[in-house]
Order: structure tokens, then sequence, then C-alpha cells
């Protein structure tokens, strides 16, 4: 096979050079994107400089890293970070060829910063500015190449079992067996900014094993494992039963840049911008998706 010539003259377009590193074109826009590949925006469009696109090649080849350390350096297709119900069903329906690994949005953020993933679920509240994610994420990939966006807004409060009184808040929950959720997770983090709050003292409270899923947490709690889990509205009503409102969350997904255009990714955002996924959130209840895709924060 005949290797592609280079161009003569001081600066290569996309076309060019995605020619010469026989790479699809957006792999370029990635890769300038990323900062990577030397390039120039000067006149408004993406040019590469040849001596400097010489020079980078010949690092690639003698081990100094370039080109195809790049290429090869791909996030596998995973998505870490917080169990959504509805995103879990969202990542099956479409088959998108996504694997998951799910352990909480602390432990997926601080997998995403490693580059286990490809992106990340996240529900993180910050209390000293009462937001969502954003806090977390700007400090902790600050210095990647990625972008938050918005998949839904989600119902979270006290799930119990039809018959038991209802709790009115967290101070209800003295004298209950409250199922709690592994210290990685968005959900322990919120449980106990709205504790400290409230001036409550968790070391008076009793917990039972701990659900490292939202649908294990409300399921301990059908079985009669635990009195109450401080879950979603979704998966109470999925498992028929009761549900105390407390708060509103924002989960977000946390997304590599380079990544965004891998097919798993596109399928999947593909999928979520159907009727199917409005359909089964409204039946699902509990969920607002209609600013699903919204940018939160840029690297």
């Amino acid at each position: 096979m005949t290797e592609p010539a280079f161009p003569d003259h001081e600066y290569l377009t996309v076309r060019e050079l995605a020619d010469l590193l026989r790479l699809k074109e957006r792999k370029v826009y990635d890769l300038a994107a990323s900062g990577v590949v030397p390039c120039s925006r000067a006149t408004g469009k993406l040019l590469f400089p040849a001596d400097e696109i010489r020079s980078w090649i010949a690092r690639a080849q003698s081990g100094g890293g370039g080109a195809d350390e790049t290429v090869s350096a791909a996030r596998p297709a995973i998505l870490l970070g917080s169990h959504d119900p509805l995103l879990d069903w969202a990542v099956r329906q479409s088959r998108c060829g996504l694997a998951t690994y799910y352990d909480g949005s602390l432990d997926g953020l601080d997998r995403f910063v490693r580059g286990e993933g490809m992106l990340a679920g996240l529900h993180v509240h910050d209390a000293a500015s009462d937001q969502w994610n954003v806090p977390a994420v700007s400090e902790a990939a600050a210095d990647l190449n990625a972008v938050l966006v918005t998949f839904a807004d989600r119902q979270r409060g006290l799930v119990y079992r039809s018959g038991d009184v209802a709790p009115s808040g967290l101070s209800d929950l003295l004298g209950r067996r409250v199922v709690p959720r592994q210290a990685e997770s968005g959900t322990d983090r919120l449980f106990r900014n709205i504790a400290t709050k409230d001036g409550l003292d968790l070391s008076g409270m009793e917990f039972t094993e701990v659900a490292r899923t939202e649908d294990e947490a409300v399921e301990a709690v059908r079985r009669g494992e635990g009195d109450v889990a401080f879950g979603l509205e979704s998966v109470a009503c999925s498992y028929g039963l009761e549900f105390r409102h407390v708060v509103t969350e924002c989960f977000a997904l946390l997304v590599d840049r380079r990544a965004w255009f891998e097919p798993q990714i596109q399928q999947l955002f593909a999928f979520c911008t159907t009727g199917r996924l409005a359909a089964r959130a409204e039946a699902s209840g509990g969920y607002d998706i209609s600013a699903f895709g919204s940018v939160l924060w840029n690297a």
C-alpha cells in the first residue's frame, strides 16, 4: 500500500491530516480539541503547521508520544458512577454496547479522572453552595477534556411500606431501621448533608446492611430487612411502596470529549432523544427529562 505523501505547503487542512494519519476527520477534530496535535485557528478554521506535524509524527515513531499513543489511549466503553434505573434501562434498550460499573457518584468521578470509563453518572450535592455536581466536577476534573450534561431531575425521599406511620422527614427516622448507601455514593453524601443541616445525630440511628444500588435499597425495605430507605420515587413506585418527597436532585453525565463521538455514546444519546425514554420516564414517575443534554459545565 502506498503511503500518503506529506503535503509540500506550510499548513495542512483537516482532510489532509486525516489522509496522512489514516484517520477519520472526526478523530482529527478530537485530537485538535484535546490539544495533543499542534494546530492554528488564526484564520477561523483548523490548520496544522506542517513542520510541527512532522515533528509530532517523528516523536510518535520514536516512542515519544504522539498520534499512535493518543489513539491507543482511548477510554474503555464503560459507564461509571451512580446507578440510575432509567439510565440503566436506556443503556440496555439502546443496545449501545456500553458496559456498566455502578458503585456510587464519588467512586465514578474518581474512576473517570483515572480514565477508566467514557462517562460517569453523578448526583453529588455540595452543601456549601447548595449546588449539584458542578462544584465536585470542577474540582476533580478541571484538567480533563470533558463536559457535564444533564440527564434528568429526580425526586428523592423516604421510602417505606404501606401501613407504617409515614415519616415527615429525616428527624422521624429515630427508632426505625434505615437502609444506608455506601460512603462513595451521592445518596450517602446528600443524606448526611441534610442530617447536618437539620442538626440530627446519625449515631443514634439504627442502620441495616449497606445497599449499593437504588434498587437494592428499596428492595430491602420491601423484604422487611429495613423500615426506611432514602430512595427514588420511581423505584418506590416500581416496588409498590410509599414515598415521602424530601428533595429534587440533578442527575448528570460527565462525558469524555474524545469519546463523545464514539458509537456507544452516540447510540445511547440518540436513543435518549426519542419518545421511548420520555414515555418510560413518565411511566416510572419521579423523573423530569426536559433538560436532557443541556450543558452544565465545560472543562
